[in-house]
């Protein structure tokens, strides 16, 4: 099961990932209103987000990665962008996957959960200037880690790759050792590789839990379990080239060797079509754009850009159409496959993803509304003829797997940051 998220995708991902995780319902609050702003100085609805889809179950997902693709693309995100992430967080530290009321206060009926609050911690430290919220939201993710070193998509679920693995990048990117962040003598790297499943039958695939608890092969929690086991977040640069993955059986694999394990099973998966598949309600398999970008990211951390070729082509030549109609996660997805790979995102196939992704929300600082309008209304001229010949298979939803729905991303800890200086002027 690959679900990934994006507009109706996302509900059924959050329906999909509750079930499969046996956790308890995962309600965010009621969809928003078209109001801009909220009491107490607080920005409320969707008056500085990005996408104008309902935000009810990814606004801050979608906005934490639109935030990280800007900051890796050299954009100094608006403010106003910053600002509504900032809001959304609770008193505790946490985040849902949206609020449309920040001013209210959170409640025992307001559903955080560790995907939202790790994605928005990776986001705001890039972005500097919030070394508070980062540190109330390590704080809390720290409370809430599992007695096996992981974490699940809601406190107190069970542990799982992706949401652990998501964690694990919070942490990194905070500068902090995962390694070092423990529960009952267990770390978060515990945690992962106890998702790594054998090289017979599963191929060294990181599995994800069905309905019985089972850990089952799964490509996107093998994508974010690579990543997790190299201590990488959702921003990722290409690893040292390695010659091609070939899972080697152990009983007890090494954190670099689940990693390679991960990259070798999800280059077989990708070796036939060059991309991913993924079906929802018993429909026809279709092309996975988003969870095929996720091993994009994985597989050039692994073991350099050329492991990732054929799968990055494939998205060159036929995401832009998918991207266009789905979330700003989507460019936001691909321009990260393009920075773990070296490739120009001003130039994915054609398509000008940092000028798509812009014209979404507010305006970067430095750049005019008009502008990025602009440049996107042109890019989406340039790469009309090319959308309209893929063939229908290719024009499927990316059914992502949410963070926070069945197959997604996690996270976890509590520290201070005080003396990190890095990212943190104001």
């Amino acid at each position: 099961m690959n679900v990934r998220r994006r507009s109706s995708a996302a509900a059924l991902a959050a329906i999909a990932v509750i079930g499969a995780a046996a956790a308890p319902a995962v309600a965010a609050d009621p969809s928003p209103s078209t109001s801009s702003s909220a009491p107490s100085g607080k920005s409320g609805g969707t008056d500085g987000l990005y996408g104008s889809a309902d935000p009810q179950y990814d606004g801050v997902w979608r906005q934490s990665l639109a935030l990280l693709a800007q900051d890796t693309a050299g954009v100094i995100p608006s403010s106003s962008a910053v600002k509504w992430l900032t809001d959304q967080q609770c008193d505790n530290g946490a985040f849902a996957p949206f609020r449309a009321d920040p001013a209210k206060a959170c409640d025992a009926k307001t559903m955080v959960d560790t995907n939202s609050t790790a994605a928005a911690v990776q986001a705001l430290w890039a972005v500097g200037g919030h070394g508070d919220a980062v540190e109330e939201a390590l704080g809390w993710l720290k409370s809430v880690q599992n007695a096996d070193g992981g974490w699940g998509y809601t406190p107190g679920s069970p542990s799982e790759a992706n949401s652990t693995s998501v964690v694990i990048g919070a942490l990194a990117a905070t500068e902090t050792d995962p390694g070092t962040v423990k529960k009952g003598g267990k770390s978060p790297y515990d945690a992962l590789l106890a998702a790594a499943l054998p090289c017979a039958g599963d191929g060294g695939a990181f599995g994800y839990p069905d309905q019985d608890g089972k850990p089952i092969a799964n490509a996107d929690a093998t994508a974010a379990g690579v990543l997790g086991a190299l201590g990488k977040g959702l921003v990722a640069e290409a690893g040292e080239k390695t010659a091609d993955a070939t899972c080697t059986a152990s009983d007890q694999p090494t954190r670099e060797q689940a990693a390679a394990n991960g990259a070798a099973y999800l280059a077989g998966t990708l070796a036939k079509e060059g991309h991913l598949t993924s079906a929802l309600g018993g429909s026809a398999e279709q092309p996975d754009y988003g969870n095929t970008a996720d091993a994009v990211v994985a597989l050039a951390a692994q073991g350099g850009k050329d492991k990732a070729a054929k799968p990055l082509a494939w998205l060159e030549k036929n995401a832009a159409k998918w991207a266009g109609e789905s979330s700003p996660a989507a460019y936001a997805q691909l321009i990260l496959a393009a920075h773990a790979t070296g490739t120009d995102p001003r130039d994915f196939g054609g398509t000008d993803l940092v000028a798509a992704l812009n014209a979404t929300g507010p305006a970067p600082q430095g750049v005019s509304a008009e502008d990025s309008a602009t440049a996107s209304d042109e890019d989406g001229k340039d790469q009309k003829d090319q959308n309209d010949q893929q063939q229908d298979g290719d024009s499927g939803f990316g059914v992502w797997w949410f963070v926070g729905v069945c197959l997604v991303f996690g996270i976890g800890i509590g520290f201070l940051l005080s003396g990190r200086t890095k990212k943190q002027q104001p």
